[in-house]
């Protein structure tokens, strides 16, 4: 923007008595500040980064600021909400993929949609990153990497019940669990509240968490496809020991499996670590495979989780921030954060990237059946008092699904109507 602007200046300048160059063709650099999250990407990717992306734009200077996950909503807010771009300010900012509908708000993000068609491959992204950075079909988050949940399994274990072959729907996945779930083992240690879960089963059925009606959020548990979707975690759940009044942080899952006989959990390849930190004799006894789906041909769906990149509407270095997420994002750098991460890029055609990868092979797998939670601003209020963790616990205690998802789905429309 600042370039653009700079240059019709210079045009009309001519005019009169000619025009010295631009910023940053004589040699001088500008300053295009990121901001990129803890852990997101190694210092070593980030190092290489710089210096490859320095050397194709002679005209620009990195500054690339690691910010913390916690508190950062406000900060975001914060640096968004400036009237102008202040000294330090950010150019680009890494934000989670569920954040930027509340972030578009106000207009204050920049539209990428022209660049997301045009330039970038968007209707090949993953739509777990890319439908929550949509507006109105206009495109302000950009993916850069996802992760979603798979299951870890215990190749022992499986062979231990005679089960040679990897299930592949939900028909197989839950005779071979109740096959697991015998003589001291737990076929799956699967939490009461783990919604996160019980979401993937939901759009499985065809069902949402929450439905769009013209301009109003509204809370769906209630319908059919949701019920089914309960019915089947319900199944699922029983044939382990999980407590059904809490989730899967409460005892971490990770210590629940690693200490005892468990079959499978549900979880992020990258919880295989914490596993085997907790029992060093797992290892080579750990497997993934994608979450199964009701039939072979497709995985489950599964809540993706991950990052979008945005850029601040105020922004002055709008072509140099444009320049920025067109190389973080594209196939190059994004298979590289892919291997060096152990995430998921953002086309599941460069998913090649992780073939050397068990966990993260699985994970990749199962991200083309990615979703997010409903694209509304509000939605950071429902997870904030869940109803529908107490909604779970209540059914797995044997109350009536159809009366509790009703109760949970008025809460859900009441937090989504507040603004």
């Amino acid at each position: 923007m600042r370039r653009r602007l700079l240059a019709l200046v210079c045009v009309s300048a001519s005019l009169v008595s000619g025009c010295g160059l631009l910023p940053g063709s004589d040699g001088e650099r500008r300053t295009v500040t990121v901001w990129l999250m803890k852990d997101s990407a190694s210092q070593d990717f980030l190092d290489r980064f710089t210096e490859e992306f320095e050397s194709e734009h002679s005209d620009l200077k990195l500054d690339i600021k690691i910010q913390q996950w916690t508190g950062i909503g406000p900060k975001v807010e914060g640096a968004l909400e400036a009237d102008g771009k202040e000294e330090g300010a950010p150019d680009v900012i890494e934000v989670g993929n569920t954040q930027v509908p509340q972030y578009v708000e106000g207009g204050r993000l920049l539209d990428l949609t022209l660049e997301s068609v045009r330039d970038w491959g968007s209707k090949e992204w993953l739509p777990g990153l890319s439908e929550p950075g949509q507006l109105r079909s206009h495109q302000y988050g950009i993916p850069w990497y996802a992760a979603n949940r798979v299951v870890i399994y215990r190749k022992d274990l499986f062979e231990e019940a005679g089960i040679d072959k990897l299930p592949k729907n939900r028909d197989e996945w839950l005779t071979a669990t109740e096959k697991l779930n015998t003589e001291g083992n737990q076929g799956i240690y699967l939490a009461g509240q783990d919604w996160y879960t019980l979401a993937g089963f939901i759009w499985d059925e065809d069902g949402e968490l929450a439905t769009l009606n013209g301009a109003v959020w509204e809370g769906s548990l209630d319908s059919a496809e949701a019920l089914a979707g309960m019915e089947f975690y319900e199944q699922m759940q029983g044939l382990g020991d999980g407590p059904v009044d809490a989730d899967e942080q409460n005892p971490p899952l990770t210590d629940v499996f690693a200490k005892g006989r468990v079959a499978q959990i549900i979880a992020v390849p990258g919880n295989a670590q914490a596993i085997l930190k907790a029992n060093p004799e797992l290892k080579d006894q750990l497997g993934f495979f994608p979450v199964p789906g009701k039939t072979a041909d497709k995985p489950g769906a599964v809540l993706t989780g991950g990052s979008d990149l945005i850029i601040p509407r105020h922004t002055d270095e709008s072509d140099g921030a444009i320049a920025v997420i067109e190389a973080l994002a594209g196939a190059k750098w994004n298979q590289e954060l892919a291997r060096t991460m152990n995430y998921v890029p953002n086309k599941a055609k460069l998913a090649g990237a992780l073939s050397g990868d068990e966990g993260a092979a699985a994970m990749a797998e199962g991200a083309v059946q990615g979703r997010a939670t409903p694209i509304s601003p509000e939605w950071a209020r429902v997870e904030a008092d869940n109803p529908i963790k107490d909604y779970m616990t209540k059914v797995l205690t044997g109350a009536d699904p159809a009366t509790e998802a009703k109760k949970a789905s008025d809460k859900i429309t009441e937090a989504l109507s507040l603004s």
